[in-house]
This record gives C-alpha cells, structure tokens and sequence, in this order.
C-alpha cells in the first residue's frame, strides 16, 4: 500500500496535488509519503514484536537527510556501507549505537571513524578486515564489537545482480569455515564477538530462500556457543521484495516474514536485527517527469520523457519494470495505446519501456513512475551534464524540497582548471 492516490481525477501524494508540485518544482522529480514511510516501518516493527529486536534502515535504498530523519524518529537503527552514508546518519542524529556497518570494502579511515563516533557493530566480511580491525582499534584504544557475515550458499531466486548468498558472490565468509574466522577472532585484541550477520539477496519474492539461511545460522549458532562464542545477536539483513506491477502476486509481507524469524530463530533468545530497505522506501517514492515529444517511429511509437536513465537508471541496468501512470486519471474504458517510454539521453539504453499501454498522451502531460523511492535517486548522476532531480518529501497537506536542482553554473563551478589551461 503506498500514499498515492487519484482524487477527482488528479494523482496526489497524500492531500498533495502532485501537478501542483510540478507547477512550482519543475519537472523531473522525486516525491516521498511521509504516511508510507511511517507505515512500512512500523509494519517491519511490529512484525518483530515480542522479541528483542532493532529494525535498521539500509541506508543505500534512499540516504536523504529527510528519509532517514524521519525514520530515526520512530526509533530506526541505520545500516551503513560506507564512510560517507555513516556520516549522514550521524547528521541527521542518528546515536552511533544504533549505526550498523556493513559492505565488503571498509577502509581503515572509515572504520577509525565509526570507532570514535560510536558504532553498534561491524559486519565483518573477510579475515583481512578483521585484522584490518583490529589494528585500528587497538590503536585507538578502543574494543569494536563485530559479527561475521557469513555466506550460506543460498539461492535466493532474485535477479543476478542483486544475488548476494551465493558461494560465487562477493560478500561474506564461507558458512563452511565460519568456526575458524570465529575462533581468529576471538585472538585477536580489540575485538569483541557479539553475533552473526547474513544477507542473502534483494527483492526476495519467496520465503524459502531465508528459511533455508535461518536454518543454517540457527545450527551455526549452536556450534559457535559450544566453542565458547558468546553469541547474543543476528543480523538477519533484509531482502524482503515489493510488488513493482500493481494487480500482480504481491511478496510476503513483513508480519509473515517476522513469523519466520521467530519460528527459526526465536528459541535462541538472541536479539534480531533486520535491515530492510527496499519494502521501507521503494512504494514510499514515485518519479514525476513530463512529455516533451511524442515521436512516430518504423511501427512504434515513442514517448519522450524529460527523466532519463540518469534520473532513474533500474530499468537500463536491471531490465526493472516500473508502473507508469498519468497523473490526469484516465476517462473508464479509455482506448490505451502503446508507447516505448524513452529517455532524451544520448544512448539506446536510455529506454524505461517498450510497447507500454498508455492512454493517448500529448507534450506537456505529466506522468508518474511508482515504486520509484529505492535505488532510484540515490543511483542518480549528472550524465550529459543533465542535473541531479529534486527531491520532495510531503507530508499530508504539506510538501518541501528537501534535495533541490543544481544549476548550471553550479555543476560546472565544481571543475577545476589546472594552471596550463
């Protein structure tokens, strides 16, 4: 369920005209719910309700300040894979100890940082970052509480490049010699094993993939503490898909997936961290571009928006489907035609659908892209020098620019021209 709804005929978000948006932001934009913000989080909340538990928000979904305020209000943790997304949650008030941090490449500087600004836990994935780790800590004089990412091996039936449980990805260590690397750790001074992290994939559709993981940490578990590991946490990830085609077979929802967790994993009487990001956000956003052509091709006919794959770029890279709507609510029984909805960006990639049914569309009509919130502007870029996008985040009857367009000048003042030239 999301926030954007047609009300006498014109699509709002909220009690928000989003024509009215576009009449004083200009075209293409990102707009978020509030109201869908607040919902998705608190149904991943309750969803874990009776057991000790931290729902972490996966900062890459969508990192804007106003995001990720308005979900530490309600008592979200962060997760972080970087520096620069670590520095973000402090800003927007974030306590370090409900900051995760994750990602496969952590640096030294970026571990130093996370130490002396307060970090609940490490999601080591190699043994050379747990050395890495430990140096740093002992440096500082400080302990850093970790967990292992450990890889299960599962196939989480998820599109290829968003696979990450696999024995041929790059993330985590071989749930196979996770009792060595524990064992490593435990040597090492600095370090303090607290549990066991594992993340096998995004946009899960099924929940078997995570029963099968569960299982494997839920036996892992059981090893580990018979070594004299004192695991206490799992970091369980996130993954959990949502439906991008409205009328479609819609994912399992948060209150079955908590179900599963305590099924698997609740007699451990561990404390669960989860990190979703995509179910939090992506129904949360739409996209709102206008038409500036509508071109006649060889047996088509192309739509040409003012977005472009710059803006949003899943489609180009995932082959991701996208539900595409005018924001004028179509008369019932209204004749639909098809359209390639295309980009003016100078590649045949630039393409968001093919053969789409539209209702007729003019220049100057607007439309809207839904479950446009994750992974679309966060994975924005100036390409062509075109501008990053707004971004809007309402709130009921109210609306703020809370990213706004650079201009012009302001993107080429950025360069630099060495003293030669």
């Amino acid at each position: 369920m999301d926030h954007f709804l047609y009300r006498d005929g014109a699509l709002c978000a909220e009690d928000v005209p989003l024509a009215e948006i576009a009449d004083r932001v200009g075209t293409p934009f990102y707009c978020y719910s509030t109201a869908t913000l607040t919902r998705h989080f608190k149904l991943f909340d309750e969803a874990l309700a009776g057991m000790d538990h931290l729902v972490c928000y996966a900062m890459k979904a969508a990192s804007n300040q106003a995001i990720v305020k308005t979900l530490a209000d309600l008592g979200a943790g962060m997760d972080v894979v970087s520096g620069g997304e670590y520095a973000r949650a402090k800003a927007a008030g974030v306590p370090g100890c409900r900051i995760v941090f994750s990602g496969v490449g952590k640096t030294g500087d970026e571990m130093r940082m996370a130490l002396e600004g307060g970090v609940r836990q490490f999601n080591v994935e190699s043994e050379p970052e747990l050395v890495l780790l430990s140096e740093v800590a002992t440096g500082l004089g400080v302990t850093a509480p970790i967990t292992v990412r450990v890889n299960p091996d599962v196939d989480a039936r998820t599109h290829a490049k968003i696979a990450t449980g696999k024995s041929e990805n790059k993330f985590g260590i071989p749930i196979s010699r996770a009792r060595a690397v524990y064992a490593e750790a435990a040597r090492l001074p600095g370090i303090e094993v607290v549990g066991i992290d594992v993340h096998i994939g995004s946009q899960l559709t099924d929940l078997a993939p995570f029963r099968q993981a569960y299982e494997k940490v839920a036996e892992l578990t059981g090893a580990l503490r018979a070594d004299g590991h004192d695991i206490r946490r799992l970091d369980l990830g996130g993954g959990l898909g949502i439906p991008y085609t409205r009328g479609n077979a819609a994912p399992p929802p948060p209150d079955a997936y908590g179900a599963l967790i305590a099924e698997t994993l609740g007699h451990l009487g561990c404390e669960i961290e989860i990190e979703p990001g995509r179910l939090i956000v992506g129904n949360a956003g739409i996209l709102v571009s206008r038409v500036i052509y509508v071109k006649s091709g060889e047996g088509r006919v192309f739509l040409i928006l003012d977005a472009a794959m710059n803006d949003l770029i899943r489609p180009a890279m995932y082959e991701a489907h996208h539900d595409i709507v005018p924001l004028v609510e179509p008369a019932p029984g209204v004749e639909q035609t098809p359209y390639d909805v295309v980009g003016p960006v100078c590649e045949s990639g630039d393409t968001f659908a093919k053969g789409r049914l539209l209702p007729p569309m003019t220049a100057g009509d607007l439309v809207a892209f839904r479950s446009a919130g994750a992974y679309g502007a966060v994975m924005s870029s100036e390409y062509n020098t075109r501008p990053l996008i707004p971004e809007v985040l309402v709130d009921g009857q109210e609306f703020a620019v809370i990213r706004a367009r650079p201009t012009f000048d302001e993107m080429i003042k950025r360069d630099t021209l060495p003293y030669w030239l």
